[in-house]
């Protein structure tokens, strides 16, 4: 019982190691990489290499199909170039199984110390963070040995020997229970070790080793589809294109499986390498056959897999919970998420002029009621941004992270501002069927011109965070204020002037110049983190040549 118990918990911990090594190198990396994919489009060679270099790095071919399917839902790659980077990616999953087939187990003693002492000295710092992947990879090593030694007495077991003798030898079987594994442990790389290991005990039979591992291969294709689910169509095509290579592979493979065996026992040493061997062997013929098909199966799962026609766009769109694994990821899911909230709250800003100038009741009430858009965008996006560990940020994802919340909060008080504003406009003028001066409403259509436009500024601040641009929406804020004051006093002109627009509509104009004034200010608050982290502000506004003098004045004062 205790040898069981011993090979459970090597089994957990392997499985454990490749979840640690793949969420941290995505925590320190995680930006680059998805650079690096980016730029790899441009050829077939180099998205084939890239798929590869990535996924040997994060050891999960899973989290590169992830990756690149949020691409495809932004509709920055093509579906061919995605598709022949995950036959990159499969071939560097494979290519690390080959890697940690070798006796490395001095290794695993150095690796674990080694990063104990980074991630408890600078647990924060990136050094820390690969800390973490140090001692991943030494789990990893140590796994593999310790059940090596749980298997041993195993395999000396009458009894065991017994159950394996009458177990039968059947492919789909074999293949159906490597897929269910990989599917359980979410890493068909801890399943494929777990295989040659047990193998190279004499647990597992070869040949039912190897129908392992093409259930791993297909578990792997079977585990991104599942992941993605509930993803937009754009980014389901990509797994699902994967696992089509996958199946067709498997299909072609086993009726040659008896042929495989033999060929790898003559050219193969071990057991063990006989595994991960075919393992490669698989995937790279995969590549091979296929990198010239990925156009026509794109051009299908375009076909297959359609969009359907979206009636609300106005509910949270691009918040992927698969995403929330790589925080760089998510964070910019959270940011277009955002940037789809101010373009609700652009729509209700907008719709304010017309509602005065046509007494429009019915587009009122429609605007008012897109503030509930505004506020639920705002509680799924705050949920999504807390599902994401602080602890595995950067100091850039950090004050990204704050940006985030503090953008998607300007968005909904200006969404209550506006609301308020509207029943306002209903309460004062239309229902009382007043109207203002064309003077007064010349002045706030001037203001709602420029808060239109400070929004859209305000917006490209926080997509790009420019500092010029931020100091711009800085300096609006003072002329916006200017202007406030200068309309107000234009107005009690009029009032004086026994004007009688301006004097029904006094309490609703002065109002009104004021909101939008608030409205402004939340706008321009998009800059003061930019400003801030460029140390381009003042710790005070207050001008110290007019401290002086009321200085001097305050003791005579007293």
């Amino acid at each position: 019982m205790i040898h069981l118990l011993n090979l459970l918990a090597a089994i957990s911990l392997l499985v454990w190691g490749t979840q640690i090594v793949r969420t941290g190198i995505l925590r320190v990396f995680g930006e680059n990489l998805r650079h690096v994919l980016t730029l790899s489009m441009s050829s077939r060679l180099r998205a084939v290499v890239a798929g590869l270099g990535v996924t040997s790095l994060i050891q999960s071919s899973t989290a590169t199909c992830l990756i690149i399917s949020s691409f495809l839902g932004r509709n920055l790659v093509p579906l061919s170039s995605a598709l022949v980077v995950m036959l990159g990616a499969d071939m560097g999953t494979s290519l690390m199984a080959v890697v940690f087939s070798f006796d490395l187990s001095w290794l695993s003693p150095f690796l674990i110390f080694i990063g104990v002492v980074m991630f408890v000295t600078r647990e924060k710092t990136t050094a820390g963070r690969l800390g973490r992947v140090a001692i991943g990879l030494g789990l990893i090593l140590m796994s593999l040995q310790m059940i090596g030694e749980s298997t041993r007495p195993l395999t000396e077991s009458p009894p065991v020997r017994a159950l394996l003798v009458a177990l039968p030898n059947e492919i789909l079987l074999d293949i159906f229970v490597g897929a269910l594994l990989t599917v359980l442990s979410y890493s068909s790389l801890a399943i494929v070790l777990l295989t040659a290991t047990l193998a190279s005990s004499g647990i597992v039979p070869a040949t039912v080793a190897l129908g392992l591992v093409l259930g791993a291969n297909l578990g792997s294709g079977l585990l991104a589809v599942l992941t993605t689910a509930q993803a937009p169509v754009a980014e389901r095509r990509l797994p699902m294109g994967n696992l089509v290579f996958k199946a067709i592979g498997c299909l072609v493979a086993i009726p040659l499986l008896p042929q495989a065996h033999v060929q790898l026992q003559q050219w193969v040493g071990t057991v063990h390498q006989q595994v991960v061997v075919f393992h490669l062997g698989f995937n790279v013929m995969l590549a091979l056959i296929f990198i010239g098909l990925t156009t026509p199966l794109a051009r299908l799962l375009e076909r297959w897999l359609t969009a359907p026609t979206v009636t609300d766009t106005q509910r949270p769109r691009h918040l992927d919970l698969s995403a929330l694994a790589t925080p760089s990821l998510a964070i910019s899911c959270a940011a277009r998420e955002a940037l789809h909230q101010a373009d609700v709250v652009e729509t209700m800003l907008r719709g304010i002029l017309p509602v005065m100038r046509n007494n429009d009741l019915e587009l009122a009430e429609k605007l008012r009621r897109m503030d509930d858009v505004v506020d639920e965008l705002y509680t799924a996006i705050k949920l999504y941004l807390t599902q994401i560990s602080r602890e595995a940020l950067s100091e850039r994802e950090s004050r990204r992270w704050t940006d985030v919340v503090s953008f998607t909060i300007n968005m909904e008080q200006i969404g209550d501002i506006i609301e308020r504003v509207l029943q306002d406009v209903e309460d004062k003028k239309i229902r009382k069927n007043r109207r203002f001066s064309d003077a007064g409403m010349a002045e706030i259509c001037h203001l709602h011109e420029r808060l239109i436009a400070n929004l859209r500024l305000g917006m490209s601040v926080f997509l790009d965070g420019h500092v010029r641009d931020a100091s711009r929406l800085l300096e609006e804020k003072a002329r916006f204020r200017d202007l406030e004051h200068e309309y107000a006093a234009s107005h009690i002109a009029r009032l004086r002037d026994n004007t009688a627009q301006s004097i029904e509509t006094s309490s609703l104009h002065l109002d009104l110049i004021s909101d939008l004034k608030r409205i402004n200010s939340h706008i321009c608050s998009i800059a003061y983190p930019i400003l801030e982290s460029a140390g381009a502000l003042t710790q005070t506004r207050i001008r110290h040549s007019m401290l002086a003098p009321l200085d001097a004045e305050e003791p005579s004062a007293r």
